[in-house]
């Protein structure tokens, strides 16, 4: 059983940074690291992942503004969000994936962003 806290939410303004960051119970490696949102009354969307082989992944919406890394020793993945916008505005959820009977998810972290 892994337990996964996302951590660095908040609030922000348009054009803003912020890092959202993974805490994992034990090391990571191996195990595809995945971020997804959910914004009101949407649903639940993948917006990056990285693999053990570091190949990345990121939505369309994200592309050449949010990096998705991780630190496997310390079981850490991290999600760094540049020129925020309004619609990034959603939970943010961690999710580390082995396979589809494998995965676990963290209860998430609310990221607010206005004009």
């Amino acid at each position: 059983q892994v337990q996964l806290v996302e951590s660095g939410g908040g609030s922000a303004r348009v054009g803003a940074s912020m890092r959202l960051s993974c805490t994992a119970s034990g090391t990571i490696f191996g195990w595809t690291l995945k971020w997804y949102r959910q914004a009101s009354g949407k649903g639940r969307e993948l917006v990056a992942s990285l693999n053990q082989r570091a190949t990345t992944t990121y939505a369309d919406a994200v592309k050449d503004r949010f990096t998705v890394s991780r630190d496997n020793a310390k079981g850490m993945g991290y999600l760094q969000m540049n020129n925020l916008k309004v619609d990034d505005t959603a939970i943010y959820f961690c999710n580390l994936y082995w396979n589809c009977l494998e995965e676990y998810w963290g209860p998430g972290t609310q990221v607010t962003v206005s004009s």
